[in-house]
Formats: C-alpha cells, sequence, structure tokens
C-alpha cells in the first residue's frame, strides 16, 4: 500500500538529491490536511510586481573536452534568471540548458544568486531544461575537469544574475496558450513488451503554455514557455566524424528563436513540463518498429541537425506567436507573488536499468521517499514542479483540476529525478515504469497533494 503521509519540507535550501488524479475526495481532503504545515514566501502586501531577467554562456573550453563522453560544442549551454519582486519577498528562477545538475552545484549557484540579488536561499527555484546532448555535473572531487564544469556553471550564473538586478524593473504579466504538434508518445509495443519508439496513439499534451513579463512600456522582459517534452533530438547521435557534440537541443533552439524574433532584449526560458514519455517526433537516433514489432535503433548522425532546426523553429515559431496576443496586466491581481512549498511521502522500489521491453517485471515495493512540491504564483497563473519526470495523464490531470486559469506543470526541479510514472505504466510494464524509483500510485498521490496546494493558494 502506497503511504499518503505528507510532511512539511524544511529542505528547500539545502541540497537534494538528482535525478487517475485526486483519486477522489477523500484523497483530496487527506492531502489538504497538511497545508497548514506548508513553507510560504508571501508577498501578499505588494507595492507592484518588478521583474529582471539575465542569462549567460556556460563556457565550455576545448581544453575541458573530451567531458562526460562530448567532444565538441555545437552551441553553447545557458544559465538563465527571472528574479521577480513585489516589495515584500523577492523569487528567483534559474533554468539551466543541462540534463541535470548536482545538489553541490546546486548550492552554489544558491549562495552566488543570494549574494548578487538579496534573495534568501529558500526563494530561489532551480531547474533544468533535461537536454541529454550536455556533460552530466559530477562532483567536484570526481575530477579536475568536473571540478572546472561547476566553476564554469557557477560564473555563468553570476553574469546571469547580474544581468537580472541591473535590469529588474516594474512589470506586468500576461499568459496565453497555444499548440505545437513537435512531441509525441514514446511508449511503443512491440513483440517483446512496451518499448521506446514513436507512439501516436498514445496521450500527448500538444499545448504550448507561454508567459510574458513586461515592462510598463509594454516591452518584454522575458517569455516563458512550459512544454511536455525531452529535448532529446541529438541525443546519443554521433557525427560523421565520430564527434558527440554538446547542444542545448530542442529546448535551446526554441528559445533562441523566441529571444532573436524580440531583438535579445527579452530573455526566453524554456520549462519542461511532462517530459516523462515524451519525446520529439523526430530524433536524429531514433528507435524504428517493423511489422514484425521488432525494435532496432537508426542513426542519422550529421542530418539530424536539420531535424532539430525545424522543430526548435516550429515550437520557437508559436511561443511567438501566442505571445504577441497576451495584454500584460498590473495592479493587485498582477502583483501577487507566493512560493509555496511542501512534500508528501510515497512508496518506493529498487530503481532498474532498463535495456531493452520485457513483458515481466519485479516492482517489489522497498520503503518510502519524500518528493518535494513548489508552487510558484505569479499574477493569476501558477507554475506547479517536481523533481520527477511525470507523465502526461498526471500533468494533464493537475491542468484541468487547477483553479488558476494558467497553470504549468513542471520536471526536472531542484536537479531532477527519474521517472514518476502513472498507474498504466506500471501495468504495461514500460520504461518509464521499470526506470523509477517510485512505486505505483506515487504520481497518484503526488497530483492529489498539488491540487490540494493549488487550491490552498485561491482560499
Amino acid at each position: 500500500m502506497v503511504p499518503d503521509k505528507v510532511k512539511q519540507d524544511t529542505r528547500l535550501g539545502d541540497p537534494l538529491r538528482r535525478r487517475a488524479f485526486l483519486g477522489g475526495s477523500i484523497a483530496v481532503a487527506a492531502a489538504a490536511t497538511s497545508l497548514a504545515g506548508a513553507t510560504t514566501a508571501d508577498a501578499a502586501t505588494s507595492t507592484g510586481l518588478k521583474a529582471g531577467a539575465g542569462r549567460a554562456a556556460i563556457d565550455i573550453p576545448s581544453s575541458l573536452l573530451p567531458l562526460d563522453g562530448f567532444t565538441t560544442v555545437h552551441d553553447d549551454l545557458y544559465v538563465r534568471i527571472l528574479l521577480l519582486d513585489n516589495g515584500s519577498r523577492p523569487v528567483a528562477l534559474a533554468v539551466l540548458d543541462l540534463t541535470s545538475i548536482s545538489a553541490e552545484a546546486i548550492a552554489a549557484m544558491r549562495t552566488t544568486i543570494a549574494r548578487a540579488s538579496g534573495v534568501a536561499t529558500a526563494d530561489i527555484v532551480v531547474t533544468v531544461t533535461h537536454t541529454f546532448s550536455a556533460p552530466h555535473v559530477q562532483a567536484t572531487t570526481a575530477s579536475a575537469a568536473a571540478a572546472r564544469y561547476v566553476q564554469q556553471i557557477t560564473r555563468a550564473t553570476s553574469a546571469a544574475i547580474a544581468a537580472a538586478v541591473k535590469g529588474l524593473k516594474p512589470a506586468r504579466v500576461g499568459f496565453g496558450t497555444g499548440v505545437c504538434d513537435v512531441n509525441v508518445n514514446r511508449d511503443v509495443r512491440t513483440a517483446d513488451g512496451w518499448w521506446l519508439g514513436t507512439g501516436e496513439a498514445g496521450s500527448s499534451d500538444k499545448s504550448v503554455g507561454v508567459t510574458r513579463l513586461d515592462d510598463l512600456d509594454g516591452d518584454p522582459i522575458a517569455v516563458l514557455i512550459d512544454y511536455s517534452v525531452q529535448s532529446s533530438v541529438m541525443m546519443e547521435s554521433i557525427m560523421a566524424s565520430g564527434d558527440l557534440p554538446i547542444t542545448a537541443d530542442l529546448a535551446g533552439a526554441a528559445v533562441q528563436h523566441v529571444e532573436k524574433q524580440y531583438g535579445g532584449d527579452a530573455v526566453g526560458f524554456f520549462l519542461v513540463g511532462s517530459c516523462g514519455d515524451q519525446s520529439p517526433a523526430f530524433r536524429s537516433k531514433r528507435y524504428a518498429i517493423d511489422k514484425d514489432r521488432k525494435w532496432s535503433q537508426i542513426d542519422a548522425r550529421d542530418a539530424g541537425w536539420l531535424l532539430l532546426t525545424v522543430q526548435g523553429e516550429r515550437l520557437g515559431t508559436e511561443a511567438v506567436r501566442v505571445s504577441e496576443t497576451i495584454k500584460t496586466s498590473g495592479g493587485s491581481a498582477g502583483s501577487a507573488l507566493r512560493l509555496l512549498t511542501d512534500s508528501v511521502t510515497v512508496g518506493t522500489v529498487a530503481e532498474g536499468h532498463p535495456t531493452g521491453p520485457t513483458k515481466t517485471y519485479d516492482f517489489t515495493a522497498n520503503g518510502t521517499a519524500d518528493v518535494p512540491v513548489w508552487i510558484l504564483q505569479v499574477g493569476n497563473g501558477a507554475f506547479v514542479g517536481v523533481e520527477p519526470e511525470l507523465s502526461t495523464d498526471t500533468a494533464l490531470a493537475i491542468k484541468k483540476h487547477s483553479p488558476f486559469p494558467h497553470t504549468a506543470v513542471m520536471s526536472m526541479l531542484e536537479g531532477g529525478a527519474k521517472n514518476m510514472a502513472e498507474a498504466q505504466s506500471y501495468a504495461r510494464i514500460t520504461y518509464e515504469a521499470m526506470d523509477s524509483r517510485y512505486a505505483q500510485g506515487s504520481a497518484e498521490t503526488v497530483a492529489a497533494k498539488i491540487g490540494a496546494m493549488l487550491h490552498s493558494l485561491r482560499d
């Protein structure tokens, strides 16, 4: 039986680990009972919203390569920081073009951001775009190269927060939603069980959530894109030269398109949504399923860059189109700024390392784990975040039951954790279910908790 005890998370400022919603009114009520103990950064007594945004490339010199198997840099990885303040208690959101990030590096980032901005470490939210074509951030004790890599990330963080602080100004916020078909469910049925591929009939959230922050003259300060996809177009694709390139991949291409359209004055942010079961529709190194349901892999190599360019442009174009329809607003509604944090205890299983499909698997329970939850309210919108990679059905249910007209669901906060699959994945024995330390029912328990937290902000 999955535990549903909910605990207050008192560790938000400390380094944390890496890597059927609302199952009824009883589940909601159980989750709601813990909200009195949740940690809230509440700026209800505001003097008007202010926003500042900054970005800086993570310098990866040739002397650092090869790093984690990567041999060359195709395009830069960035640290982007959004600073928000309404006169009471500022909040910062840091988004990095990385697969994941270590607790040690997050702690260094938080210290850097706090010193430069005055934001409390507990009010700094860190997440990644989940590009698979970036070196993993290892402990600084692992090697001299690993230590230097963390140093470069910290330097970029320092430059990004300095730009955000310098650009902090009165702001207005608005929201919009579009549609873009560059993601696809990656669960497919093979002769040997469920595996990875192009699952056209599977659940997939095509919505593009866009948040725009303007200055009082109506010029964009920041454009945030929330979309459900892994940035894995070029994942493990080896070039004809033999190189394995570093790239910000789909998230980076989409954001760069947005920033280019606004002349570089606005900073674009990619918030990865329910990425657990979603991949780009077209990947360079991809899985193919034949008529007998046998699977294989094919690598387009250098030709994969065209797939990345086209899909990034398509997603970025839709984000800009939606952004241009948004009418930002200020006043009391637009200046609401709250960061609500809590955690929920779920069951765990032994984390698997799937290498192929199977029709049998042991999901034996082996304990419990606390799953932190973050909710950032900005104006009339809510940004919900957790460490694990959520699946589409979980995120869709959270959005459906949210009392906010705009709700962005985010995976991979606090450096990220592996998949938290929904019930159907366990029944099918999908990659997401096997590649997880969370027991069946965890996603539904977390979704119920998030629902109760969202409603508490509206009470």
